[in-house]
């Protein structure tokens, strides 16, 4: 038997490599004679780096850059074999786990960060660019990356503004005298797995703000801003990217990049899945295994399960799922899964099924214990 295994991450827990390693080791350990096959995966946060580094295989770029707080640390990046393209996870620099609690406040925090690794790659002859935006602590619209590859953006009065969500109510100007000139030769297509709009009940500020640190004033205040720098946006650059899919993404650095770089906002896991050729990869495929740290009925809707699961019934391959937790059982097997399994045992605490060495032996075990 051929069996694909394309597990995306146990948040907080595994890595999609480790994940995927388990499920190899549970199921030799019953089926020695089997073919396995490892295919790291990601929907454009965590691990997307990995991913594209595997598939291309190239290598890490490691720079001194300003986290969400502007304060300076060290961030990677990678870059493919060929030196054209840098692939770089908006987390790795302006991510939430950067920050102390005390210091998460998308008013103040700013994506900085991520326009100097994309400054430090074009400097390196890239020109095309993969962004991974989930994750972020920002909700600046991006305006922060921008600032950090040449834009200036100025209040009514002239002043010159400065960092985080707080700006954007008060930009009136622009002055993109300075921008880095390798820019106009740049291409960037974006990787994200949500859809929200840039503002609105369903925006940005309103669906993702409170995680990251926002009281309900603050949220009414950030949407107020996107309204308002989205007006501005459309009057410079003739872009309407107020209820574009997607331009909500990480506080709005969907749009920002639309409106100002003219990126492609893509679906991370369809990204990914081409990259990786995932097509050609399953075509003489018995079983592919998928999963990830929870698994419902939002696991149909654009993440990277779902995908999986729509390739394998495109080619006529059973797709089984495993997860940590498992909800929606009889919408996900109505949807086409021929087998859902929740490797924590019932009476386990998750705290406890989340530590890794735990989850490794749950999944060994689940796998041993499936009837292929």
């Amino acid at each position: 038997m051929k069996i694909i295994i394309a597990i995306d991450s146990f948040k907080g827990s595994l890595s999609s490599i480790e994940a995927e390693e388990a499920v190899q080791n549970g199921i030799l350990q019953m089926h020695p004679e089997w073919e396995t096959t490892l295919m790291p995966i990601a929907d454009g946060g965590e691990g997307m780096l990995n991913v594209m580094l595997n598939a291309t295989q190239g290598q890490i770029c490691t720079i001194e850059a300003h986290n969400p707080r502007m304060k300076k640390t060290t961030a990677s990046y990678g870059i493919s074999n060929d030196g054209k393209t840098a692939f770089i996870e908006m987390a790795a620099i302006s991510g939430l786990p950067l920050i102390s609690k005390k210091e998460q406040n998308p008013m103040k925090t700013t994506t900085y960060g991520t326009g100097e690794l994309i400054r430090d790659a074009l400097e390196k002859g890239c020109t095309e660019f993969i962004l991974g935006i989930g994750g972020s602590a920002t909700n600046d619209a991006g305006t922060g990356m921008l600032q950090a590859l040449g834009f200036r953006f100025y209040d009514n009065e002239g002043n010159l503004l400065g960092q985080g969500g707080e700006i954007l109510e008060k930009i009136s100007s622009t002055n993109q005298e300075y921008v880095h000139p390798l820019l106009k030769n740049a291409h960037f297509t974006v990787a994200c797995d949500v859809q929200n709009p840039f503002f609105g009940p369903n925006g940005a500020a309103y669906i993702f703000a409170k995680q990251k640190g926002a009281d309900d004033a603050m949220i009414a205040d950030l949407d107020k801003g996107m309204r308002s720098f989205a007006k501005f946006i459309h009057k410079e650059t003739g872009k309407d990217i107020s209820f574009i899919p997607r331009s909500g993404a990480a506080g709005g650095v969907g749009g920002g990049l639309m409106a100002f770089l003219n990126a492609e906002l893509k679906s991370g896991a369809d990204l990914l899945l081409d990259i990786c050729h995932f097509e050609k990869a399953i075509r003489e495929a018995d079983l592919i295994i998928t999963g990830e740290g929870r698994i419902d009925h939002q696991s149909l809707m654009g993440k990277i399960p779902g995908k999986i699961l729509a390739k394998g019934i495109k080619h006529g391959i059973p797709v089984i799922a495993i997860a940590g937790c498992v909800e929606d059982r009889e919408i996900l097997e109505q949807a086409g899964f021929k087998g859902i399994y929740a490797i924590k045992p019932k009476d386990m605490p998750t705290e406890i099924a989340m530590r890794p060495d735990i989850a490794i032996e749950n999944i060994k075990e689940t796998m041993a214990s499936i009837e292929f």
